[in-house]
C-alpha cells in the first residue's frame, strides 16, 4: 500500500479492508443493540480507555466506594487475562465481570451484549466497562456506550494525544490521572489538553489523582451530569 490509498492495494490488501470494514459493521449493529437496551432501562454505560498502568481500576476503586451507596453500579473488566482487576472491584463494592480476550486487543459489542446478559444491571444505574489497555483498538470499536472515557495518567506523556489522536478524537472526556506525581514527572497539563483538542475541538479533560482524592469531585460531577443528558 502506497500513500494510503484504497485505489493502490494489492488484491490481498483489499481483502483485509474489506474483511475490515464487514467486521466494524456487525460490531456497530451490537452496538446499537446494546445502546437501545441501555435508553430502554435508563442505564449509562461509560466506556474506559487508556494505556496499560493509567489507574483505571484504582480511579474505579475510588469511585465505588464514594458514590456507590447513591449510585448502583456495576463493572465489565477487560483483560487479557487474570481476573486480578475485577477482584479489586469486587472488593471495593461493586459486581464485576471479568472478560478475558486472550491475544484480543479490545472489547466489542457482543462481548458487552453476553455480559449484561450475565450481570443484568438494575433499571437507573451505571454500566462501567474498563476496555483493554490499549490507546489503538478500543478507539474502532463502539460498544453502546453513552460516553467514552480517555484516561491518561502523567508518567505517560504529554504528548499521547498527538501520537495516537484518533483514540482523543473520539473520547468524550479526557481524565489526566496520578497528579499527585506532578512534581517528580515531566508532564505539562496545559499543553496536554491541548494536544487533545487539537484533535478533538472542546473535549471535556479534568485533572484527578485517584490516589490523593485531589479533584475527584470533578469527576463525579461529570458521572452525574451524563446520567441526566
Amino acid at each position: 500500500m502506497q500513500n494510503g490509498h484504497l485505489d493502490q492495494l494489492d488484491a490481498t490488501d483489499a481483502r483485509t479492508v474489506v474483511l475490515e470494514r464487514a467486521v466494524l459493521a456487525t460490531n456497530d449493529a451490537l452496538a446499537a443493540v446494546n445502546r437501545q437496551w441501555f435508553a430502554d432501562r435508563r442505564i449509562v454505560a461509560l466506556n474506559l480507555v487508556s494505556s496499560p498502568g493509567s489507574g483505571k481500576t484504582t480511579l474505579l476503586e475510588r469511585t465505588i466506594r464514594d458514590l456507590g451507596a447513591d449510585l448502583p453500579m456495576v463493572v465489565i473488566e477487560g483483560d487479557q487475562a487474570t481476573e486480578n482487576d475485577s477482584a479489586r472491584i469486587r472488593a471495593a463494592g461493586a459486581r464485576a465481570l471479568q472478560v478475558n480476550t486472550g491475544t484480543g486487543c479490545h472489547l466489542e459489542a457482543g462481548i458487552i451484549g453476553r455480559a449484561l446478559d450475565v450481570l443484568a444491571p438494575q433499571a437507573d444505574s451505571l454500566v462501567i466497562i474498563e476496555n483493554v489497555g490499549n490507546l489503538v483498538c478500543p478507539a474502532l470499536f463502539d460498544l453502546g456506550e453513552r460516553a467514552k472515557v480517555a484516561i491518561l495518567s502523567v508518567t505517560e506523556g504529554d504528548d499521547k494525544p498527538a501520537k495516537y489522536p484518533y483514540m482523543f478524537a473520539v473520547a468524550d472526556l479526557l481524565v489526566i490521572n496520578k497528579i499527585d506525581l506532578l512534581p517528580y514527572v515531566d508532564f505539562d497539563v496545559k499543553r496536554c489538553i491541548a494536544n487533545a483538542r487539537a484533535v478533538r475541538p472542546g473535549l471535556e479533560a479534568i485533572a484527578v489523582s485517584a490516589k490523593t482524592g485531589e479533584n475527584m469531585d470533578a469527576w463525579y460531577s461529570w458521572i452525574r451530569r451524563s446520567r441526566v443528558g
